[in-house]
């Protein structure tokens, strides 16, 4: 694979934003600020690609929820066999007597990855939920 041309710009920004990204590049263990940059980029990039376009995306669809409450189970379960083309794995977690967590690897278009989330999140007896999107990694070059 051909390695891309990486291309040289300069930012202007505020010295105490400034100061703060150097801490922030030190604690992460970057070893410069155009890895750390280029990263948050990256970053942004994947999140504004999942809402703007129907591309496909990977991610975690992580739950929380009182699995005490009558019938959730069985519309959780009713609900993924409904995009069972798009979860690759299921991990489930009981936290404590009452509460488990439930984290589902997705991949495929992201307005279904969306559609899934938001269909999971909205039963009544989530206590939360959160989607995490990233890249298939057909995106982005080897950097």
């Amino acid at each position: 694979m051909k390695t891309p041309r990486t291309t040289r710009f300069s930012i202007s920004m505020p010295e105490d934003i400034v100061k703060q990204l150097d801490a922030m590049i030190k604690s992460k263990g970057y070893d410069n600020r155009s890895q750390a940059v280029a990263d948050m980029v990256r970053h942004q990039l994947v999140e504004h690609k999942a809402k703007q376009s129907n591309e496909e995306i990977a991610g975690n669809i992580t739950l929380v929820y009182d699995h005490h409450k009558p019938n959730l189970q069985n519309m959780l379960t009713e609900i993924q066999h409904d995009f069972g083309n798009i979860i690759i794995a299921t991990i489930h977690v009981h936290l404590d007597h009452h509460n488990c967590m439930e984290v589902l690897s997705v991949r495929g278009k992201s307005q279904k990855v969306q559609n899934l989330s938001n269909k999971l999140i909205a039963l009544k007896g989530v206590k939360h939920g959160a989607l995490t999107v990233t890249t298939t990694g057909k995106d982005f070059q080897k950097h």
